[in-house]
């Protein structure tokens, strides 16, 4: 599989979530914070044309002429919904499209409703090595160990990796 934003976003969030999700184990249509994560992304692209834009690989959530908006619905894991959002900002650099990223929540717990991201040098440099580490990890033929954490109990994967 292809690395996509999905993927860097759930090689930060859970290295086992990743590698099941590259190797083509979806177990997400049962999760209720997934439902709910599409349809805000369809309330989302109701409400305007720059929304939901297909480029290669990825979907995007909307683009104006001086941002990349990707849209989570919390900001539980603000770093993942970083890096995710750095990997889009790349590949519109790759096609000669420079913007700025904006990350917003609808939920907030822990920060602001919107935060701001800047693909340069040195976060291009580290996010290229991403990609590679996110491309090793699903040729791996072995999945990663279960990590029991908070966190585990949101989880689509949570039966898959508990019960």
């Amino acid at each position: 599989m292809q690395v996509n934003g999905t993927l860097i976003n759930y090689y930060f969030h859970c290295k086992r979530q990743c590698w099941l999700h590259g190797n083509r184990i979806n177990l997400e249509d049962n999760s209720e914070d997934v439902k709910i994560g599409k349809a805000i992304h369809d309330i989302k692209s109701e409400q305007g044309k720059d929304t939901e834009i297909s480029i290669d690989n990825v979907k995007i959530d909307k683009i104006t002429s001086r941002y990349l908006t990707e849209v989570k619905k919390s900001d539980a894991d603000v770093e993942a919904a970083k890096w995710q959002l750095l990997f889009y900002l790349k590949i519109l650099k790759d096609k000669g499209i420079d913007r700025k990223g904006k990350l917003e929540f609808i939920e907030k717990n822990k920060i602001k409703n919107t935060i701001y991201v800047e693909l340069h040098e040195e976060n291009l440099t580290e996010l290229n090595q991403i990609v590679d580490d996110v491309e090793k990890l699903l040729k791996n033929e072995k999945i990663p160990d279960v990590e029991k954490l908070s966190k585990c109990r949101k989880c689509a994967y949570y039966e898959y990796c508990f019960l």
